[in-house]
């Protein structure tokens, strides 16, 4: 890379975790038009695609990494809630439950080649007490999280189990972030 990577995310969480790639990078918010309904996967590809695109024509000649994640449960994507009451009613639906986390990711090389993938993790949650979500929801913790909740935050201790990528689920898969990064030509052991 002859520049720095651009990460075209607003997510502290995503800043945090492309610190681990020692690559450097400068983040930038990608304001664009996100799809809400469809196949999950289908659809978090496609936003991360958008999101790519916008920061790709803002930084031309840069590589470009964007993402974008969903939580999926019985044929419902649950996104960001915009309130309270739609954070206690997606905890209640994900209350012993196993749902699924998908996060779509788009690169876009220097010479701009596009690269588009996802992964999904399976998380499944203990029950949960209408005592429980009630604080949870007081923490605040959900009101910008896919699905209400953040699995390294306070809901941590709401979560029995994951199968996959752990940092699919907070939004960022570095695995395959790694590798797409890699085949776009970032310099990555």
């Amino acid at each position: 890379m002859k520049q720095s990577l651009i990460l075209a995310s607003a997510s502290p969480r995503r800043r945090e975790l492309m610190t681990y790639t020692s690559l450097p990078f400068e983040a930038v918010s990608a304001d664009v038009e996100e799809m809400k309904t469809g196949a999950p996967k289908a659809l978090v590809m496609e936003n991360a695609r958008r999101k790519a695109r916008a920061a790709a024509e803002t930084y031309p000649g840069r590589m470009v990494l964007s993402a974008d994640t969903v939580v999926y449960l019985n044929g419902r994507v649950l996104g960001k809630p915009r309130d309270a009451q739609e954070a206690r009613d997606m905890l209640r639906c994900l209350s012993g439950n196993i749902h699924t986390v998908y996060t779509g990711v788009c690169v876009i090389a220097e010479d701009g080649r596009e690269f588009v993938d996802a992964d999904a993790s399976e998380v499944e949650f203990v029950s949960l007490s209408d005592e429980a979500i009630s604080w949870y929801i007081a923490t605040q913790e959900p009101m910008d999280k896919a699905g209400a909740y953040a699995v390294q935050g306070r809901a941590g201790m709401f979560v029995r189990r994951i199968a996959g990528s752990f940092s699919n689920v907070i939004g960022l898969p570095m695995a395959l972030v790694r590798d797409m990064l890699k085949t776009a030509g970032a310099d990555l052991p």
